[in-house]
């Protein structure tokens, strides 16, 4: 995902330059998106059990779990007021062309800039032992989003932007493996569908949300107070999640988790013999 995040908006930009307009991107992108749809149709099909039945409650099960779980509530609200508020990324064509005049190939250069920056954290973490207090580290990484946002926005320099972006996307990326790893942990087996489909539905909610509310606020006050301003945003989000949900700074780490729990499971330890016992059995 993230090499094709860093691929694509670079080949894009680049087929704007050459064809000095961007129908070719367009067409391109329709095409792939086609092809996606008619690979759909190949994957099988995969039958409910037998006597499975549903209720309209059934319906809400997902979001009334993660409601009464202040770890989820904690974790989905960074999210989606980071997004909400964070619109570097739909303003970055108003940066390109007002504001640091790099042209569409800069402006390829900072669609990449973010999953370059996501790529690199994911392989770091990758080989780094698991944290023993994510839900700090959660915290820390929408504030670094928060800062880089606030960073770009004030940016006139292409290498400053792009340093930005990638903390952007490296930031972003630490946030969203805690949040996808809480959310497959402590989700009861019989919701993790359903609840994977509320956690979904708020992101991309978020997403073109946080878009339009970029946009609206650019025109009305200009893009560098709509990026600068949704950066302070994150900043009090984040100081207000801490102090609504304080358990968050209490999750151990994501690999002791088990469903509905927000504690490791104790391990069984060995049971000694007292040295009387030892002298009966005897």
């Amino acid at each position: 995902m993230q090499l094709a995040s860093i691929a694509g908006p670079v080949v894009g930009g680049g087929l704007i330059y050459l064809a000095g307009g961007a129908a070719s991107s367009y067409v391109i992108a329709a095409l792939f998106q086609f092809m996606f749809v008619g690979l759909l149709t190949t994957l099988p099909t995969v039958a409910p059990p037998k006597g499975a039945k549903r209720t309209v409650g059934d319906m809400f099960a997902g979001f009334a779990f993660m409601w009464r779980t202040p770890i989820f509530m904690a974790a989905i609200t960074l999210d989606l007021f980071a997004v909400l508020l964070g619109g570097a990324v739909a303003l970055m064509p108003i940066y390109a062309r007002d504001i640091l005049d790099v042209g569409p190939g800069g402006l390829g250069l900072m669609r990449a800039a973010t999953g370059i920056g996501a790529m690199v954290s994911l392989a770091v973490i990758s080989r780094l032992p698991p944290w023993q207090q994510p839900g700090r580290v959660l915290l820390l990484a929408v504030t670094a989003f928060g800062v880089a946002t606030i960073g770009f926005g004030l940016s006139t320099s292409l290498a400053f932007s792009l340093v930005c972006l990638c903390m952007l996307g490296a930031s972003d990326s630490i946030s969203m493996v805690i949040r996808q790893t809480l959310m497959q942990s402590i989700t009861p087996d019989h919701l993790r569908g359903r609840v994977a489909s509320v956690n979904f539905l708020f992101i991309g909610f978020s997403n073109e949300l946080g878009d339009f509310e970029s946009g609206t606020v650019a025109a009305a006050l200009g893009p560098v107070f709509a990026v600068v301003s949704g950066g302070i945003g994150t900043l009090l989000v984040v100081t207000t999640v801490a102090l609504r949900w304080p358990v968050i700074l209490k999750v151990p780490p994501l690999h002791t988790l088990r469903p509905a729990e927000l504690a490791p499971t104790p391990v069984p330890q060995p049971v000694r013999e007292s040295a009387g016992a030892q002298a009966a059995g005897a």
